[in-house]
């Protein structure tokens, strides 16, 4: 077993420089650092609550587009980003406010979940107080007394 610490970063592929880095920083994210994007370097985004994401580019292909959540066959991948929020109803309003499209949404055992798309369709979980989204799932496989 690796002795892991914390989870440091996710990278995420872009093809709309402007259009991104304006959505992550309408989500509270910051741009701290442009490690060379023309040339397929990260630029670094932090978020206030120490949520790391680097936005890597340019996309060459199919911009716009989310090859593993939006096509008939399945690739594998990361699907998703989920993000554990203070207050679920306030997260909604937020992101009804900014125009974003929920295009999903989830309540199970008290715990509401949205999701949205940032402008390449990269799927952002946003998911409310409550228990961890793995120990619902656990209950949800095996039943509420496991």
């Amino acid at each position: 077993m690796i002795d892991f610490d914390r989870f440091d970063h996710i990278g995420i592929r872009i093809s709309d420089r402007d259009a991104s880095v304006k959505f992550y920083e309408t989500l509270g994210f910051e741009q701290v650092a442009d490690g060379g994007f023309d040339a397929g370097h990260p630029i670094v985004m932090l978020h206030p609550s120490g949520i790391n994401i680097n936005l890597l580019g340019p996309a060459s292909d199919r911009g716009g587009e989310n090859v593993l959540m939006d096509e008939t066959r399945k690739y594998p991948g990361i699907t998703h980003i989920a993000l554990q929020v203070k207050d679920a109803d306030a997260t909604e309003a937020f992101v009804t406010e900014q125009g974003f499209a929920i295009t999903g949404r989830r309540v199970f055992r008290g715990v509401k979940t949205i999701f949205i798309r940032d402008p390449d369709r990269t799927v952002l979980e946003l998911v409310g107080p409550g228990a961890p989204v793995a120990d619902l799932i656990v209950e949800h496989v095996r039943g509420p007394n496991s």
